[in-house]
């Protein structure tokens, strides 16, 4: 009986076990290939340069092609313009962005010093990489990230490269400054209304009218504003091409340059990386430098244009900073739609709907005052930098997303993409037949050559076609957290300027709320305090 006992126990305990599934290790198939993609830079648009740029190209499309275990995603090139930040490296941008979707494993770089002068950018951008399952290869200096302890070689290497740029940043401000002392200084870029001829800066006739006109106008009695708008209205560019603002007519009306004249390090740049432009306050000694130029207009016209400035602001200044008032025109009726107004009692202002104002009946909401909507605008403001910053991120991720998304599908990117894949497959097939030495050299690099040059412009016109496209809500929302990041903490008073960059207008729901439109289209309701009734 025992043993019978012991046995049917035995048989109880494991019908009690769980059942184990033992699952054999996953193994990579063996056809599946490395994604290998390169970047590459050059540091000027020279003739010698842009041939090392073609060179460069030729290199990583033979490299990567010869490898069977890798397949080429893309090769990455910026020519013409500074490493010290990779924020103007377009190319770069559009790497990073692909590793993000996941579209590349190793990405091939010649050394640091090409990859970024910035250590900060450079730790940066390989840390996020590595999270992203991304490998960055430095040949010259013979580091794989995908070495735990590369980190810190990386971190030296880039110090060194990053000095490197600073010490040559120092020499050229040695040199700018030498040449300023001497008189001798050319700037890199022109005022509008002139241009370089050589070494030789010249008049532009067609801008020079438009810098004529500019200070007849403003002599005869004609504000900024009103000098910007007939511009626009005429149809004249401005020096970027853009349309004119009275900020321009102001730089012009202030440019010493149009008596032939230079004012030199008005601005300068910091020593460290990455360099940033400040304006000279005292820091450093500013040189004028007379008849560096062929005037426009004569020094006498210039300083009336000064006195005219001076007279004007002393005498309109201050009303001009007291009104409008911040809240003009910000504020709607949520019940029956009307304006507010703005009405001043005793000591104290308050705004009111215009609807209510004429009859109680037409609308309920009572008048509101200014200090519960400024005390309103205030707690709305501390809780967006303290609690909403990640969900506005999160936001503009999504926004991005559904952006590339919509993109992805566009005709003009699809036939873009497939002229790419098919100039990328034009390049691999070429550096393959070069290998089996069945292409002359020379064919073979005047060809890559052409190729190269294709497909860089297909590439700039996708980015040209997506920026141009680019969703207004995204750009909004991206402003909003960079004025957040880089406001204060908390308001003790309301600020007018950040109402006006953050607040598209204010809604007044009822006698106990207001709802806060933002410039990205975001709503958030706000509670208020009443002091009036």
């Amino acid at each position: 009986m025992d043993e019978k006992r012991l046995v049917d126990g035995t048989t109880a305990l494991a019908e009690k076990q769980p059942r184990v599934i033992k699952i054999e290790p996953a193994e990579r198939p063996q056809n599946v290939r490395l994604r290998v993609a390169a970047y590459t830079r050059v540091s000027s648009d020279s003739e010698d340069q842009l041939n090392s740029f073609a060179a460069q190209n030729r290199y990583y499309t033979e490299l990567i092609s010869g490898k069977a275990e890798w397949r080429m995603v893309d090769i990455y090139a910026d020519e013409g313009i500074t490493g010290t930040s990779v924020a103007k490296r377009d190319d770069f941008q559009r790497m990073m962005a692909d590793c993000r979707r996941g579209l590349i494993d190793q990405i091939l770089v010649k050394s640091i010093s090409r990859f970024a002068r910035n250590t900060k950018d450079c730790l940066q951008n390989i840390r996020e990489l590595k999270e992203l399952g991304v490998n960055v290869r430095f040949e010259r200096e013979g580091i794989d990230t995908v070495n735990v302890s590369s980190e810190l070689i990386t971190a030296i290497y880039a110090a060194f490269a990053q000095k490197e740029s600073e010490s040559i940043s120092g020499n050229m401000r040695w040199s700018y400054q030498r040449r300023m002392e001497s008189g001798t200084f050319l700037p890199s870029s022109m005022a509008y209304g002139y241009r370089l001829d050589g070494r030789k800066i010249v008049i532009d006739p067609e801008a020079a009218l438009v810098v004529s006109r500019i200070f007849q106008w403003y002599l005869s009695g004609v504000n900024k504003t009103e000098i910007a708008k007939r511009l626009n209205e005429e149809g004249v560019p401005s020096g970027q091409q853009k349309r004119w603002y009275a900020a321009a007519v102001r730089y012009i009306l202030t440019n010493e340059k149009y008596t032939g004249d230079s004012l030199w390090q008005k601005t300068y740049t910091s020593h460290t990386l990455p360099a940033t432009r400040y304006k000279n306050l005292g820091e450093y000694e500013q040189f004028y430098a007379i008849g560096t130029h062929p005037p426009i207009i004569s020094k006498e016209a210039f300083e009336q244009a000064q006195q005219l400035a001076q007279k004007r602001q002393s005498t309109y200044g201050k009303k001009l900073r007291r009104e409008p008032y911040p809240l003009s025109q910000k504020i709607s009726c949520g019940y029956c739609g009307s304006s507010y107004r703005r009405k001043e009692q005793a000591s104290s202002a308050y705004w009111c709907c215009r609807k209510h104002d004429s009859s109680v009946n037409d609308c309920p909401i009572a008048p509101i005052a200014e200090e519960s909507l400024y005390g309103a605008f205030c707690r709305l403001y501390y809780k967006l930098k303290h609690q909403s910053i990640p969900i506005l991120e999160q936001m503009l991720t999504n926004l991005q997303m559904i952006r590339n998304r919509r993109m992805l599908w566009s005709p003009d990117i699809v036939a873009l993409n497939k002229r790419i894949s098919d100039l990328s497959s034009q390049n691999q097939t070429l550096a393959f037949l070069k290998q089996q030495g069945l292409v002359d050299p020379d064919i073979f690099i005047a060809k890559t050559n052409e190729l190269t040059k294709q497909l860089r412009q297909a590439k700039l016109e996708k980015e040209k076609l997506m920026d141009a496209e680019s969703d207004m809500t995204a750009l909004q929302t991206q402003d909003l957290i960079d004025l957040l990041e880089g406001g204060p903490e908390f308001l003790d008073n309301f600020d007018a300027e950040l109402f006006g960059e953050l607040v598209e207008k204010i809604i007044i729901e009822s006698n106990d709320s207001v709802r806060f439109c933002l410039k990205n289209g975001l709503e958030l309701r706000e509670s208020i305090e009443r002091t009036v009734r």
